[in-house]
């Protein structure tokens, strides 16, 4: 993982390193998840600047429904630049600020391909901040309580080897 922290310029298109990307959002993907199925996300810290990070995002997006997150409203031209400007607020703060994450778009469902954008690791924390603030995230606790890690765990087995 190593590679991941050395200059974009030296790898072009290579596709080790876009596997590598990838297999680092899914690793964070499922410790996250983990994560919401196991606390109360009201009082789940994600970075120790949570409350910058929350009230720039309610003064920059004070409309956005984070229960529902639509890809094409937040990736639609005027929103990708208020987007950018967002997160360059954190560039100096947030590590791994503009990391490639994995979101869920319904609070309701958890990562599957149809339930899942890649955003900059920093829009990823500022909705999920909100989204555990408001209580939306207690549901997927509700929701996956019963599934325990080794049931999980078998249920992604079954899906690689499909």
């Amino acid at each position: 993982m190593d590679v991941l922290t050395r200059p974009a310029e030296e790898f072009g298109n290579d596709e080790t390193l876009e596997h590598l990307w990838a297999a680092r959002a899914m690793e964070h993907s499922d410790i996250y998840f983990n994560v919401l199925c196991s606390v109360d996300t009201r009082w789940l810290r994600l970075t120790p600047h949570d409350d910058l990070i929350y009230t720039h995002f309610k003064q920059d997006f004070p409309d956005l429904n984070v229960s529902l997150i639509k890809e094409n409203e937040i990736k639609n031209s005027v929103n990708k630049v208020k987007w950018r400007m967002y997160c360059e607020k954190f560039k100096n703060i947030v590590e791994d600020y503009s990391f490639g994450t994995l979101l869920r778009a319904d609070t309701t469902g958890d990562y599957s391909e149809q339930n899942t954008i890649l955003v900059p690791r920093v829009q990823f924390y500022a909705i999920e901040i909100a989204r555990n603030r408001e209580g939306l995230n207690n549901e997927v606790k509700k929701k996956y309580k019963c599934a325990s890690k080794a049931n999980m765990e078998a249920q992604r087995q079954s899906e690689i080897a499909a």
